[in-house]
C-alpha cells in the first residue's frame, strides 16, 4: 500500500495576512533581536519599528500604507509580499501559520479537512535549507 504525499502549504501563496494584522506584538527579546539586526540600541528599535498597542503595556510594530489591505508591517516587501527581516523577525511571526491564529492557513487546513484531502504541511517562505527533502526531491511515494 503507498502512501499518499502530504501537500504543501507554502506561504508564498498567500497574500500575507498576517503581515496586515493591525497588533502585531513585539516582546523584549524580539526588539533586542530587531536592534541587532539593524545596528541600532534597544531604545532606537523600540522608538523606530514599534508603537504603543491597544493594551497596557503593549509593543506592536509599525505599520505603512498597503495598497492591497490598505496597511501592512513595516517589514513587507509591497511587491514581493515577503518579510525583509526574515532571520529577525518577532516571535509571534515565528509560529505562523501553525498557530491558530493565521486566517488563511486555518482556512486552507479546514477545506482540506473537509475534502478528505492529505495531510496538509507547513512549509513557511520557502527558506533555501528549511526543507532539503523538497530541495532534493527525495520525497517519493
Amino acid at each position: 500500500m503507498s502512501r499518499a504525499l502530504p501537500v504543501f502549504y507554502d506561504c508564498l501563496n498567500c497574500p500575507s495576512y498576517c503581515c496586515t494584522y493591525p497588533r502585531i506584538r513585539v516582546n523584549k527579546r524580539d526588539v533586542r533581536r530587531l536592534a541587532k539586526h539593524f545596528g541600532v540600541s534597544e531604545t532606537t528599535a523600540l522608538r523606530r519599528y514599534t508603537k504603543k498597542g491597544q493594551e497596557r503595556g503593549e509593543r506592536v510594530l509599525r505599520h505603512r500604507p498597503d495598497e492591497v489591505f490598505g496597511s501592512a508591517c513595516m517589514f513587507l516587501d509591497l511587491e514581493t509580499r515577503l518579510c525583509t527581516i526574515h532571520p529577525a523577525r518577532p516571535e509571534i511571526c515565528r509560529g505562523h501559520p501553525g498557530r491558530p491564529t493565521c486566517g488563511y492557513y486555518t482556512f486552507l487546513m479546514t477545506e482540506r479537512r473537509d475534502q478528505g484531502d492529505p495531510e496538509l504541511v507547513v512549509r513557511a517562505y520557502n527558506v533555501p535549507g528549511e526543507w532539503p527533502e523538497l530541495e532534493a526531491g527525495d520525497l517519493k511515494e
